[in-house]
């Protein structure tokens, strides 16, 4: 591919083709077209000529071109259009498998219409298990589904309680399965629940932290500890808890 111009070429390319300076439209040369075709460079320019003759292509620019032995060539610069209706008319083949290739696509892209019964029924058993692997991908988007609906409903981070009332379980159950799964726990002697720090990390829990009046004996001031779940926690535990009971 090139560009035409009024100016000087500069040396060939890589390709053997020159390169054009002072680009003002692309072009492809009579000589890149036989290379593309197969076909002798006479026989592409008798073709552009007929082409021309019968008003099918605009009349190319001609140029010179050095050759490598005897007198310099002369080859037809023509554009992107017509460089495509050159092809098609010297090449048929290829004209012939453009227009199969379109004729699959637009086969694949309409309704399929069976022709007979066993046609039909092969269609239908088709959509049936398209059908059921479509339900499978909605059971198992199903824990992700509600977790944002419960989100939607809760606002920031709330207690275990709470939270289990947002995954539709009794609490107790929700404190046993994350303390079985290891997202709290209590130290040993006391009541209180302690969210582990990977959780923490993760940010599915952060702690509540309240203020206890000073210890009596000793005056060292005291705080609790609250297990909280954030909304990120609560989709996962959503995840977690509903996926494994689809």
């Amino acid at each position: 591919m090139h560009t035409a111009t009024n100016q000087s070429n500069s040396p060939p390319s890589a390709s053997g083709f020159p390169i054009y300076q002072n680009l003002t439209r692309q072009v492809m040369s009579s000589r890149e077209i036989a290379e593309l075709t197969g076909k002798r460079h006479d026989n592409v320019k008798r073709t552009i000529d007929t082409l021309v003759s019968d008003r099918v292509i605009s009349s190319p620019q001609i140029e010179e071109y050095p050759a490598s032995v005897g007198r310099p060539g002369k080859h037809y610069l023509i554009g992107k259009r017509d460089s495509f209706v050159v092809v098609a008319q010297l090449s048929p083949e290829f004209t012939a498998r453009l227009v199969d290739r379109w004729q699959e696509l637009e086969e694949q892209a309409a309704p399929r219409i069976p022709a007979n019964y066993a046609e039909a029924l092969q269609l239908a058993a088709d959509q049936a298990r398209e059908n059921t692997r479509l339900l499978g991908v909605i059971e198992l988007q199903a824990p992700k589904v509600a977790a944002i609906k419960r989100l939607a409903a809760a606002e920031g981070a709330i207690c275990i309680t709470d939270a289990a009332k947002q995954l539709g379980m009794p609490p107790s159950k929700l404190f046993d399965w994350m303390q079985e799964n290891r997202w709290i726990f209590r130290r040993g002697g006391s009541t209180r629940w302690i969210a582990r720090e990977p959780r923490i990390r993760s940010g599915y829990l952060k702690h509540k932290v309240t203020a206890l009046k000073p210890d009596i004996e000793t005056g060292i001031e005291r705080a609790a500890f609250q297990p909280l779940v954030t909304p990120k926690g609560l989709i996962r535990l959503a995840e977690l808890i509903h996926g494994e009971t689809v």
